[in-house]
């Protein structure tokens, strides 16, 4: 089970849950259908591209094409732009510079217009950001 105890029926998975998310074994842990964004995809296109090791670039190659070929994800679109207006302005209002958050923001901004929840192992990541609502998972041991 989640920190939280609920279990939604859709939620966006941010990067950080996205990272280890064949780690995941526990029921319960993620809503029973996962949606990613293309803002994660971007982030995690960045890892084999940065990675000195050949073996550690074949792995973080295999793991973006396995999430390419498994979601569908949800772009940054009209309604997402919208959105991050106000997640720009809550982030401002909590005393949090958006441009250190920009990527989490755009997350945000994606999840607020699709009214889903961001699943994350990182919740600090999405901290005053009005409306939205984050479920924090334990990084898998």
């Amino acid at each position: 089970m989640n920190e939280s105890g609920v279990v939604h029926q859709r939620g966006i998975l941010d990067t950080s849950a996205l990272i280890l998310f064949n780690r995941f074994q526990e029921v319960g842990l993620l809503p029973v259908v996962s949606v990613v964004t293309t803002i994660t995809l971007a982030e995690l296109s960045v890892g084999p591209l940065i990675v000195k090791s050949d073996v550690e670039r074949a792995r973080r190659l295999a793991h973006l094409q396995q999430i390419e070929a498994s979601f569908n994800p949800l772009p940054f679109d009209v309604d997402a732009a919208r959105a991050f207006g106000s997640v720009a302005a809550s982030l401002r209002q909590a005393g949090r510079k958006i441009e250190s958050r920009r990527k989490d923001a755009m997350i945000a901004a994606i999840a607020l217009a699709n009214d889903l929840p961001v699943y994350t192992c990182n919740p600090r990541d999405f901290e005053g950001i009005d409306r939205l609502e984050v479920v924090p998972i334990p990084v898998p041991a």
